[in-house]
């Protein structure tokens, strides 16, 4: 069964920029639906940003739009630069995967792989 891992977190200023990364483990989730959501201290898991198994289309939360950028390259891995970064965009970042594509792809719960997670702080 394959894995999915997270790095890039960190701590920025306010207006400053991270670009994460999900690394997979095995060269099945090239073919999957990918998304990243995030979980700030006392809140539900929310949804930030999806793009499809070809990196065809892309979709973000109202709050990331015109910020953040998701990507995926050849091989295994998939990205999230995130720009002019607010305090409250601290949380745990999250990267997920799916086989099927779904309609409710803001939905934490239609995916079946997730990373383990790695914290965004930024200080204002």
């Amino acid at each position: 069964q394959g894995q999915l891992v997270e790095s890039g977190g960190g701590l920025v200023q306010a207006g400053g920029s991270l670009r994460l990364s999900c690394a997979a483990s095995v060269r099945t989730f090239g073919t999957y639906f990918m998304g990243w959501f995030r979980q700030a201290p006392g809140k539900e898991r929310e949804f930030v940003a999806a793009i499809t198994w070809n990196g065809g289309r892309t979709n973000y939360a109202d709050s990331v739009k015109g910020r953040f950028t998701i990507s995926r390259d050849d091989s295994r891995t998939m990205y999230l630069r995130m720009n002019s970064l607010k305090p409250e965009d601290t949380a745990v970042y999250y990267c997920a995967a799916t086989a099927l594509t779904p309609a409710n792809y803001r939905d934490y719960n239609v995916y079946n792989y997730w990373g383990q997670g790695t914290q965004v702080t930024v200080s204002s």
